[in-house]
């Protein structure tokens, strides 16, 4: 069987029972950093074989799982943090267990993109997430003008090193809307910002940010 097993998104406690049981009881952990899902296990103490898998070796190590599974192991798919398959490469290797007939079972958990909203003050009710915006100024400026009629909030994740010139072209490209900026969800320096495109362009141009940033909008929101 193939497990599904969300990881916390930086919080090590954020783990559910089922998912510790889970990666204590298979056979591999298939995981897309090794090293970094090392640091969660070690702390919960389990002690299993680790395969790397991940965007660049998906096609060659994704058959290679198959193959395990079909010779009766049980495999858990884990990311570097949340559930895996969002903004992952994950999606390659669970419709190769379904093109297999291979059982797959979900351990639900954190997904940074769900705390990120629940947190905003946004409009929840309906939403989009787009993954992460294009690197160049101008695919993403194209990218986000298709925004421009939208009524859901649109959710991304961006690097730390491009959220100032993405708040700038959101700024640019959509008449600065409201923005919010989640960012170390569940980690010691959580931090969320909220505000106008163009006020939180001028404190992140003040202070440089750090670690992983959910980036949302909504162009119905005017505070």
């Amino acid at each position: 069987m193939l497990y599904i097993v969300s990881t916390p998104i930086g919080n090590l406690k954020d783990i559910t029972f089922r998912a510790v049981e889970t990666l204590q009881q298979v056979d591999i952990i298939a995981a897309e950093d090794t090293r970094h899902s090392k640091i969660l296990l070690d702390h919960y103490n389990i002690q299993k074989p680790l395969l790397s898998y991940f965007e660049h070796n998906q096609v060659k190590r994704g058959e290679e799982i198959i193959k395990l599974l079909k010779d009766g192991k049980n495999v858990a798919l884990v990311t570097d943090a949340g559930t895996p398959g969002i903004s992952d490469p994950g999606f390659h290797l669970i419709r190769l267990a379904q093109e297999n007939e291979i059982p797959i079972y979900v351990i639900p958990g954190a997904t940074a993109l769900i705390t990120a909203l629940s947190a905003s003050g946004l409009p929840a009710h309906a939403f989009i997430f787009e993954g992460f915006l294009p690197v160049k100024s101008a695919a993403r400026r194209k990218k986000l003008g298709g925004f421009k009629d939208e009524r859901r909030t649109v959710i991304f994740y961006e690097s730390p090193h491009r959220i100032v010139s993405a708040l700038e072209d959101i700024k640019d490209v959509l008449s600065d809307p409201v923005v919010v900026v989640a960012r170390e969800l569940t980690k010691k320096f959580e931090e969320i910002k909220k505000g106008k495109a163009s006020v939180l362009l001028a404190h992140f141009e003040k202070s440089k940010p750090k670690g992983e940033i959910v980036l949302l909008f909504n162009l119905t929101v005017e505070k």
